[in-house]
Order: C-alpha cells, then structure tokens, then sequence
C-alpha cells in the first residue's frame, strides 16, 4: 500500500470495542469519511457509539474461529472488505505464580494473543490478494516489560508482539501493513474512573487513536512496525 490518498468508503473494523481507545479509533475512522464496524462480545454497549458515528455493531468472541469467521463475512456483506483492521482486546489474570489459576491464565492467553491470531489470519487472507491495507495490534507496557503478579498479561502481550513483527516481516513486502502499538501508561476513560486531572499524567485515547491514524496514512517507503507511546510523565 502506497500512501493512503483518500480513506473516504474504505471500511474499518475495530475489534474489542469499548468505551475508550477502541470508540476513540471508530470516530476518527468515521470522521474520516471510513465507514465503520465495530465489534465486541456484548455489543448493548456499543449503542451510543454507533448513534454517533453510524458505525455498525457486530457480537464476536475474538478467540472463537467460527465466529471470527463469521464476523469478517459479516462486515464484507455490508460494507465491503476491511482495509484498516485493529485488534485491540486484552485480558488480565492477576495473582502470584504460585496462586494463580491455570485457568484465568488460559483465558487470558486466549483473548490477548490467540484472538489477535485469528483475527490477524483472517485479515490477512482477505488483505494479500488485493496487496493493500493495514492491520494493527494494541499492545501495552507488559508488551516489552513483564511485573510481579502479571504472568498472564505480559506473555499474552509478549506473545501480541512476537506476531505482530512476524506478520510485519511477512506481509509488508506482499503490499500490507502490519503495525503494533506499545500503549505505555494509563488510558483515561471516565467510564474506569480515570479521569485527568489537567496535567496529561494519562494518556488520551483521541490522541492515541490520532497516531494510528498517522501510521494508516503512512507512505510505504516508511513504515512503521512498531510506535511507543507514553504521557509524558511515564518512566521508560
């Protein structure tokens, strides 16, 4: 994909959506003059949203193969094949190693890293024949550092990221950009509780969605594979 020189009727499909960087990233699509599907396990939340945008809802369990499936031949029924795909769900399972549930581990490696699989082959089979589009993964600070008591979350992040550059490596010659973000910091979102207080010590998830922006309308004598981003406060 050259530079993207005009996003207007191209579909995005943003997976895992919810009140913060996901609905960030399905307005700036809209905006953009993109139509929009947004997918989640319980779209009733996703009401509002779509109300504002006009995006379309779609229910998927991202680490179920048929319904993956099911939602990819959805969205190319309706509104034409993807051409800007993101992969943003995740899940913790937090406890002490010696404690935490086989379990609660399991499902976790399922929605943060086997999910990103499926969705990322799907998109993929539909991308390689036309040469063109992007797909990008959310990643997050256990994406390159793992913590105490958060086995689960950094090898389902570390395992996102290890596909991400892999699916880089193999399909930016054949035409499709693939792109993994490293969220490093705390996203506000009032619907969490976290709610600036003026000072920018949490990420904006307008302005996280406006640098995935800036990577899908990368020209592809530069991409990107990989973009950090931090507020200003946050160690490295």
């Amino acid at each position: 994909m050259a530079a993207v020189e005009s996003a207007g009727g191209r579909t995005a499909l943003v997976i895992g959506t919810g009140p913060g960087l996901s609905a960030s990233l399905a307005r700036r699509c809209a905006a953009e003059g993109m139509q929009v599907a947004v997918a989640a396990r319980d779209i009733g939340k996703l009401e509002s949203l779509c109300a504002d945008t006009g995006a379309r809802a779609y229910a998927c369990d991202a680490t179920a193969h048929a319904d993956v499936e099911a939602l990819f031949g959805s969205v190319e029924a309706d509104l034409g094949t993807p051409h800007f795909v993101v992969y943003n769900p995740s899940a913790r399972a937090h406890g002490p190693i010696a404690e935490i549930d086989p379990g609660d581990v399991e499902r976790a490696l399922a929605v943060s890293l086997y999910g990103g699989f499926l969705v990322g082959q799907a998109a993929a089979k539909r991308l390689l024949p036309t040469r063109d589009g992007a797909i990008f993964f959310t990643g997050a600070t256990a994406s390159v550092k793992g913590y105490p008591h958060s086995a689960a979350f950094a090898m389902g992040k570390f395992g996102l990221r290890a596909l991400a550059q892999s699916m880089a490596r193999e399909l930016a010659p054949q035409g499709v950009h693939v792109a993994h973000f490293v969220i490093d910091g705390g996203i506000r979102s009032e619907a969490r509780g976290r709610i600036d207080s003026g000072d920018d010590h949490l990420l904006d998830p307008d302005a996280i969605a406006d640098t995935y922006w800036h990577v899908y309308r990368q020209h592809r004598s530069s991409w990107s594979w990989e973009v950090e981003v931090r507020p200003w406060v946050e160690k490295f």
